[in-house]
C-alpha cells in the first residue's frame, strides 16, 4: 500500500495512477478516495495523472483519535501534495472534501495548483448562524452524531438509500450496488473520525477561505441537494472566490459525481481543458 506518514505519525493512504497534469481528488465524509473510481478511471484515459487519498480517519488511513478538523486535513493533503511534488495540479473536492480543498489553498498557498472544483461542497458554511441565517439548525447535525453513536452500520445504510443520491424521491430507482459501496467505504473507516468529522463539515466558517482563492474554481451544485442545501452553498462560494463560476444542475443530489458520472465527467473535463 501507498502511504505517506504525517508530523503526528499518522499514515495516509493515496492512489496515484498515470501520468501528465495531476489532478488531486478529495473525497466526502465518511467515504474513501475509492468514491472517485469513476473520475479517476475517466480522467486516466484522458491522460491526466490522478491521485486520491483517504482522509485520516477514513478508508485505509490511520484511525487516529484525533487531528479530525479542517486544519489537519488540509494539513495532510499539503504533506501528500508535497512528497509527490506535484505542480499545476486541479483539485477537485466533493463535499466535506470541497471544505478540504478550500483550506488547503488558503492554508498553504497556491504555488502548486492551476484550478479547483467543488462539487456540492460544504463551504461557506453550512450551520445556522447569526450571521448565516440560511443554514442548517445545530440540531440537524447533533442528530447526525446521535445517529451514528447509536448504530454505525444502519445509519451508514439508510443515508446512501434515502437523501445522498436521491433515492428517497418519486420516481428514482436506488441501486442496491450504490448504497452497498457507500456503506462499505463508511465502515471501513473510524467511528471516532466519522463522529468529529460531523462537526468539522457542518461548523467550519470557509468564508475567509474562499475570499484569498484567485485561481479559477468551477462550482457544481445539485438543486435537489438534500444534504448540502443549494440556497446556502453552492451560489455564494462562486460569490466570494476571486474567479468563480457556478454551474448548477437541475434535479440533480449531492451524489452526483457517482449517479450522474457521465454529465458530471464530461464538464470537469471542459473545465479542466479550457
Amino acid at each position: 500500500m501507498r502511504t505517506i506518514t504525517t508530523t503526528d505519525g499518522t499514515e495516509i493512504f493515496y492512489k496515484d495512477w498515470g501520468s501528465g497534469q495531476p489532478i488531486v481528488f478529495s473525497h466526502g465524509w465518511p467515504l474513501s478516495g475509492d468514491d472517485w473510481d469513476t473520475q479517476m478511471l475517466f480522467f486516466l484515459q484522458h491522460g491526466f495523472r490522478v491521485i486520491a487519498h483517504d482522509r485520516r480517519g477514513h478508508g485505509r488511513s490511520t484511525q487516529t483519535s484525533d487531528g479530525h478538523d479542517m486544519d489537519h486535513y488540509a494539513d495532510d493533503l499539503a504533506a501528500l501534495i508535497a512528497h509527490l511534488d506535484l505542480q499545476d495540479a486541479v483539485h477537485v473536492g466533493h463535499s466535506t472534501g470541497g471544505g478540504e480543498v478550500v483550506r488547503y489553498i488558503a492554508r498553504h498557498g497556491e504555488s502548486r495548483v492551476v484550478k479547483a472544483v467543488l462539487i456540492s461542497a460544504v463551504p461557506p458554511l453550512m450551520v445556522q448562524t447569526a450571521a448565516n441565517p440560511g443554514g442548517l439548525p445545530k440540531s440537524v447535525f447533533d442528530d447526525l452524531q446521535a445517529q451514528l453513536a447509536a448504530n454505525r452500520s444502519e445509519f451508514y445504510r439508510a443515508l446512501p438509500s434515502g437523501p445522498f443520491y436521491g433515492f428517497n424521491r418519486p420516481g428514482v430507482e436506488p441501486s442496491e450496488a450504490i448504497i452497498e459501496n457507500w456503506w462499505r467505504q463508511g465502515m471501513m473507516g473510524g467511528a471516532k473520525a466519522h463522529y468529529d468529522g460531523i462537526v468539522a463539515f457542518s461548523q467550519t466558517d470557509f468564508t475567509e477561505d474562499l475570499k484569498t482563492i484567485t485561481v479559477p474554481v468551477l462550482v457544481m451544485h445539485g438543486d435537489d441537494d438534500q444534504i448540502v442545501p443549494y440556497a446556502d452553498s453552492g451560489p455564494l462560494s462562486a460569490e466570494l472566490v476571486q474567479n468563480g463560476t457556478l454551474k448548477t444542475y437541475k434535479g440533480f443530489p449531492h451524489g452526483m459525481p457517482t449517479t450522474e458520472a457521465e454529465t458530471i465527467n464530461a464538464d470537469l473535463l471542459a473545465f479542466v481543458q479550457s
